[in-house]
């Protein structure tokens, strides 16, 4: 294995026994392999890829597809039927809630016991001892039996041993979603300090944004198989996609996907990226700036027509003014009698972060429609606040009840923000009110 590769994977599988009746498992001890008392259940099939070092992988799947089980082989805590696993350096992992951890130790005892096992000597976790309790903050229950801990508390403490040790793999699945969003955030903190590193993460998440926000590659899982690997931003599209697909439309989407890779978005990437330059005189609208990744959702009552932005003299555009008001028009159809629906809208980078969106009504509150065939309009107001550049609009039409999605669209349009002025802001928004004031003593 190269040295540059900090995990290599070559058609690993996993494959259980599953006994229909006690006594099967006792007669097969005697049949050997002159009979088969048990079916097979093969949890992943071939799955093959590489990690380098310091790369940020998200693995997404439907619950059952196979990612834990993955994540465990790669720590070697579970052994793989067939195929082979490669790792270099020393790994962390936040499994199960509060897996590697004794209930009957204090805390303080297992961040010892924890650390050893990753290898560290008594001197080492000394060395990083309050650097763990400091990060984890849960005060005088450190002192405290680990049964007694809430599950914040539990993930806040594995958290801090994994990743104040500095592995060099450190694999995180869905523990994060456990805990406040300050420590969330302090998470996020320690992992971007990770990557730069040189620690190479694999990250599980159903959070799409979480996943392209941090992630430079990911991984789709189903039914134990990798489906496929590339940006964050395509492969999540397609894990949404797949979610909310009739089960009939699924095989034919799988086979589909099974063609994406990272060549054609980072194509898509560099062609937006290079039209952002292109300063109008004036707002208007381009017909040739349309996305190349739109992607429509199966209509289950509704249908979204399209998608328009004008300005507030009524004028349809896509090329738009930094800090001006547009309104983000969706139209479609109610096709069937659905009730307590809502609409809601987005607008996401190039990356695919969702950096706004609002719905109609208001959370908690549904708009009834009675009968079908009934076509809506629906108008979003939006200050356009954002930096310069290149944005996708997509939305939908949700449901309370089933079908819970009746119809959305991804990427719908996209559309251009420029400016006459130079840049002071940076990030995302142009939160500023004045020019800074500076004052010299």
């Amino acid at each position: 294995m190269s040295s540059e590769i900090a995990i290599n994977l070559q058609n690993v599988s996993k494959c259980y026994h599953i006994y229909d009746k006690p006594r099967d498992r006792l007669l097969q001890m005697f049949a050997g392999q002159r009979k088969q008392y048990y079916r097979e259940f093969w949890a992943l099939k071939n799955v093959s890829f590489d990690i380098k070092k310091g790369e940020t992988v998200g693995i997404v799947g439907r619950n059952g597809s196979g990612k834990s089980t993955l994540l465990q082989v790669i720590c070697g805590t579970l052994n793989q039927s067939v195929g082979d696993v490669q790792t270099q350096g020393r790994i962390g992992a936040l499994l199960e809630l509060g897996s590697g951890f004794n209930p009957e130790f204090t805390g303080h005892e297992n961040v010892y016991m924890n650390a050893a096992i990753l290898g560290l000597s008594r001197a080492e976790v000394d060395e990083r001892y309050d650097d763990i309790a400091a990060f984890a903050d849960i005060g005088e229950f450190i002192h405290q039996p680990v049964k007694t801990y809430s599950s914040g508390m539990i993930v806040r403490l594995a958290f801090a041993v994994q990743a104040m040790v500095d592995p060099d793999i450190l694999i995180v699945d869905e523990a994060l979603a456990v805990g406040d969003e300050r420590f969330q955030r302090k998470c996020f903190a320690r992992l971007d300090e990770l990557k730069a590193k040189g620690t190479s993460i694999l990250f599980v998440s159903h959070s799409g944004p979480q996943v392209v926000e941090l992630c430079d590659r990911a991984i789709l899982m189903e039914r134990g198989e990798r489906i496929c690997t590339g940006s964050p931003m395509e492969v999540v599209r397609a894990y949404q996609k797949l979610i909310y697909a009739p089960v009939e439309e699924q095989p034919r989407l799988i086979e589909e996907f099974k063609s994406i890779g990272s060549d054609k978005i980072v194509a898509e990437t560099r062609e937006v990226e290079v039209t952002q330059d292109a300063p109008p005189e004036d707002q208007f609208f381009d017909a040739g700036m349309v996305p190349e990744s739109t992607t429509v959702y199966p209509e289950q009552g509704a249908r979204i027509d399209a998608f328009e932005i004008f300005d507030k003299q009524g004028r349809r555009c896509n090329v738009l003014k930094a800090g001006g008001e547009y309104d983000i028009v969706m139209r479609g159809v109610i096709t069937e009698n659905v009730s307590r629906i809502f609409f809601a809208m987005h607008v996401r980078t190039v990356s695919g972060v969702v950096i706004t969106g609002q719905r109609f009504p208001e959370e908690g509150k549904y708009f009834e429609c009675e009968g079908a065939e009934r076509a809506f309009r629906i108008t979003f107001s939006f200050q356009m606040v954002m930096l310069p550049g290149v944005y996708f609009v997509g939305g939908g039409v949700w449901s309370e009840t089933e079908p819970t999605l009746c119809h959305r669209i991804l990427d719908a349009i996209m559309f251009r923000l420029v400016s006459d002025q130079g840049a002071r802001s940076f990030g995302y928004m142009d939160a500023s009110i004045d020019e800074p004031a500076l004052e010299l003593f």
